[in-house]
């Protein structure tokens, strides 16, 4: 049964959220396709190596300082291809405010938060969700 387009917008939401309050983990949760990527890329670094590889050893032979030189060159930009990080594209974050409205989250800049209120008042994501719950029950008796 597919979700409806409201439930799909709370869910892009949650996901929003879990991303600006725990990035990490919301990066450890992608899944097979951040996996496939991975691969991917190692594969055509280790391609890259094996093949500069080559190239060395052509040059060696023939005793072209051009061709080891060129083969060194892609051995080096293999690996560092295969240990880069993959690019993360830009998520539009947001936070939902008490009435259920998104509103758009101010970007941090570089070096910091862009709140300055001290950690201390900043409520977790989990309680704010538990604060809504608990008031969601009571409502209802």
């Amino acid at each position: 049964m597919p979700l409806s387009e409201h439930e799909q917008h709370l869910l892009e939401q949650m996901e929003q959220a879990l991303y600006a309050e725990d990035p990490k983990f919301a990066s450890q949760m992608q899944g097979s396709a951040a996996r496939a990527r991975l691969r991917r890329s190692l594969a055509i670094g280790a391609g890259g190596v094996i093949a500069g590889l080559g190239l060395v050893v052509v040059g060696v032979a023939t005793a072209s300082v051009w061709w080891g030189a060129f083969g060194f060159a892609l051995m080096v930009s293999g690996v560092a291809y295969a240990i880069s990080p993959p690019k993360k594209p830009k998520a539009k974050l947001g936070a939902v405010a008490q009435d259920g409205s998104v509103r758009a989250h101010a970007s941090a800049g570089r070096f910091g938060r862009a709140s300055k209120k001290p950690k201390a008042t900043k409520q977790t994501l989990m309680r704010r969700i538990e604060d809504r719950w608990d008031r969601r029950r009571h409502e209802g008796q």
